[in-house]
């Protein structure tokens, strides 16, 4: 299971063949119409041989990694496992979700405070109204006129759309086309040490990582990066708090602090200068337009929804998002009425990606210096995911990780990482913005 995304990964990616994995039977876990275990065991596995690829690289000791069925589950569908004071957590807010319009139906993605008033204000209400006001609101409007109206006020509202009617659509193409993930060298180099510090476990000692993402692909990237050893420091933007459980859910490894690019820029070029790796989830050329990249040798990763060419580009998505966009809703659902994974299976599998993505380019950058672009895109994933022979409508209901795939720190219950080898992440989620803007031999933060 999951061979063939390891084949596209490494062709696409222009590295060497891994050793194939012999999987146990992964039960039901994930089940689905759709194969997501595929999607989820090729996505790991992915991960371990660019991990292994890199301990090659730098002289250090490979490890025989142990890939779980279950562990992958767990992790793959953490936010359900999440316990904070015992409770679980609500992964939607209430203007987010399927609602019925004139001639079919959208989904709709208003977690964070901004796109909920910008969701309000694409439907001409005050941005205190509630959630049957909007409802009734949609149900007068086209699908497609919504999707249009809510793109024009920065909004996330997609048409639900079957995948014959998403292939007809110029977005389509764009969005699946090239390699899975684009690993592109680039012209400039800068000389770099290697780390002398990498042992098995923690091959990417020495590795600094800046992490400037949010909402699952990004953050699961780079926790996994933090997972093998990397330091990895998260900035948030001062005024736009993060969702606190989601935060909780995927900072686990790495330090956190706050930060305005725009303002403290000379903290920032201080940061980028010596960071080895920048991880990015802004639409196409906005970085560029703040004039905040472009470090020689440094390896440039970034995560969209859409991909980075075609009418779609410019715009925001979420995992429901695209998931609603490609068919995979219609896919999941029931009569008349559209579904979903079992799991945000794209962010997760797409978080792999893109990690093995960075980590095989540090590798090849230990012999040339150059640095390099990683690029992985939600949509790209899916249409990998809808392009995968194996579908069965009739399975059973996907079964649910035991608890000794979690971890418990204090009043938090997590999912454990997705590699079997390790019991835990190197520390849990710390609290939220504490950390210092510089990188520094530091001692574990007190957790979140």
């Amino acid at each position: 299971m999951g061979a063939r995304l390891v084949r596209d990964y490494e062709d696409g990616a222009g590295v060497a063949e891994s050793k194939p994995v012999d999987w146990p039977d992964p039960g039901q876990y994930l089940a689905a119409t759709l194969p997501v275990w595929g999607l989820a065991a090729g996505s790991v596995q992915v991960f371990a041989a660019a991990a292994d690829r890199y301990r090659q690289a730098t002289g250090t000791t490979p490890i025989r990694h142990r890939l779980n069925p279950e562990r992958i589950a767990a992790s793959f569908s953490s936010d359900r496992l999440l316990r904070i004071d015992g409770a679980p957590v609500e992964g939607f807010a209430d203007l987010s979700g399927f609602f019925p319009t004139f001639d079919g139906w959208v989904r709709t993605h208003a977690n964070y405070p901004h796109h909920r008033a910008r969701l309000l204000d694409a439907l001409e209400l005050p941005a205190d109204a509630a959630r049957g006001l909007a409802e009734a609101q949609m149900a007068m409007i086209r699908a497609a006129d919504l999707e249009e109206l809510a793109a024009a006020r920065g909004a996330i509202v997609v048409r639900v759309r079957d995948e014959a009617q998403w292939r007809a659509g110029p977005q389509a193409g764009a969005a699946g086309a090239g390699p899975l993930v684009a690993l592109v060298e680039r012209n400039d180099r800068r000389r770099y040490t290697l780390p002398v510090s990498g042992t098995p476990y923690q091959p990417l000692q020495g590795v600094r990582v800046l992490d400037l993402t949010r909402v699952i692909a990004g953050p699961v990237a780079t926790r996994a990066l933090a997972l093998l050893g990397a330091e990895v420091l998260r900035v948030d933007p001062p005024r736009l708090p993060e969702i606190s459980w989601q935060y909780t859910d995927t900072c686990q490894g790495k330090y956190s602090t706050l930060l305005d690019l725009r303002s403290a820029s000379a903290v920032w070029e201080a940061l980028l200068d010596s960071a080895d790796v920048l991880v990015t989830g802004y639409r196409p050329g906005a970085l560029e337009r703040l004039g905040l990249t472009g470090r020689p040798g440094l390896v440039h990763a970034r995560v969209s929804a859409w991909g980075f060419t075609g009418p779609w580009a410019g715009r925001r998505g979420f995992d429901s998002i695209v998931q609603a966009a490609t068919g995979i809703a219609v896919i999941e659902g029931a009569s008349a009425v559209p579904g979903a994974l079992p799991a945000q299976a794209l962010d997760h599998a797409s978080g792999y990606l893109l990690a093995a993505g960075i980590v095989d380019a540090l590798a090849a950058r230990t012999g040339d210096g150059r640095g390099r672009d990683v690029r992985v895109s939600l949509a790209r994933t899916a249409t990998w995911l809808l392009s995968e022979r194996g579908r069965t409508p009739g399975h059973a209901a996907p079964a649910v990780p035991g608890p000794g795939n979690t971890v418990v720190h204090g009043q938090v219950v997590s999912a454990a990482p997705v590699l079997a080898e390790f019991p835990d992440y190197p520390f849990p989620a710390p609290g939220y913005g504490r950390a210092e803007p510089r990188w520094a031999d530091k001692p574990v933060p007190e957790h979140h």
